[in-house]
């Protein structure tokens, strides 16, 4: 089960500061995923049912495959000057606040009632952060809907949907190591106020639809895809033009990852981006029985889950050297995980 490690102190202190707050901001990190945007919202239509004013933000564009989820386009990426209190969702780790960083307005955030809800192990957490509560739910949304249930909030239709779609999104269907009976009775609980799961999966492939010009570039990228290690690890890699070309159209790396995790004898895929001004960024998924992501990427300041993670690197790092030193520790767990077995 879950463990419960949100304390009637951190609900009591939580709820003080929303009981004392009308304009609510909720941030997402640099690198929104399912389960982040879908958390935003939920908090959106919850706190918006309670009477307040909630502005959601997030420091770079929603990417388009995400935009199933209703509600995408009202997450801004400006910091506004006025609010009363922010809420973090689904991270605890500094340096994935790059981006806000740079705004003048991250001073305010700093400055007022700031929350974090997340569900990552290991993270470092935020320094200026008032209140942290953190579990090992599956997903953010599972943290969400525990405590709001406890703290008696509303719960509208379109927030439990919102919280099934995070919960699918970060556990994959309910199929992942970290799903537990009660992120299962979650989900159970969420279908009795209502919720289809089967409508959302239809709203999710009705416009996951992708434009034709990518079949072709899928089939490019697909072709020079390379396999190390004898076939553990799969790689890919997009060069500054190719993201400019077809970010609008979907995440690049996105459109190959899975082909590569479904391939015999792979246990870890990453997808490499190299932009135009010497940052690098790494997606990391890993196969069912190779738990790695997260420990890869904290390996390089990044961070995640056991089955998806991320880092970036900031400086003029050769790619071709990253990978091998990537390679490298990816060797390492791997072999560790075979010698436990």
């Amino acid at each position: 089960m879950t463990k419960d490690i949100v304390t009637e102190t951190d609900l009591a202190e939580f709820s003080t500061l929303i009981k004392n707050a009308q304009t609510i901001l909720v941030l997402q990190a640099d690198n929104p995923d399912g389960d982040s945007l879908a958390s935003s919202l939920a908090l959106e239509a919850i706190l918006t049912e309670m009477g307040k004013s909630v502005m959601m933000v997030c420091a770079v564009d929603m990417p388009v495959y995400l935009r199933y989820i209703d509600g995408w386009d009202r997450v801004g990426r400006d910091l506004p000057s006025s609010f009363d209190m922010s809420i973090v969702v689904d991270n605890s780790t500094e340096s994935l606040f790059e981006y806000f960083e740079r705004q003048t307005a991250w001073g305010f955030v700093k400055s007022k009632p700031l929350v974090v809800l997340d569900h990552h192990a290991g993270s470092d957490g935020i320094s200026y952060a008032d209140l942290t509560i953190k579990s090992d739910a599956v997903a953010t949304g599972e943290l969400i809907y525990d405590i709001a249930t406890k703290l008696q909030w509303p719960l509208p239709l379109d927030a439990c949907e919102l919280m099934v779609r995070s919960i699918m999104s970060d556990s994959l269907g309910l199929t992942t190591d970290a799903t537990t009976p009660t992120s299962i009775h979650t989900v159970a609980n969420l279908v009795e106020h209502g919720v289809s799961i089967p409508k959302l999966e239809q709203q999710r492939r009705s416009t996951m639809m992708k434009d034709p010009r990518l079949l072709d570039y899928k089939g490019q990228l697909l072709q020079r895809c390379e396999l190390s290690d004898d076939g553990r690890i799969a790689s890919v890699t997009i060069p500054w033009k190719e993201i400019e070309q077809f970010s609008p159209l979907y995440n690049p790396t996105m459109l190959v990852m899975d082909d590569l995790r479904m391939t015999q004898g792979v246990g870890i895929v990453i997808g490499y981006k190299v932009y135009n001004n010497g940052r690098i960024t790494a997606k990391l998924r890993a196969n069912f029985g190779f738990p790695i992501a997260a420990e890869l990427a904290e390996h390089f300041d990044g961070g995640g889950h056991p089955y998806a993670a991320g880092f970036k690197i900031q400086d003029q790092t050769n790619i071709d050297e990253l990978k091998k030193r990537v390679n490298a520790k990816a060797v390492e767990l791997l072999d560790a995980l075979e010698s436990e077995t």
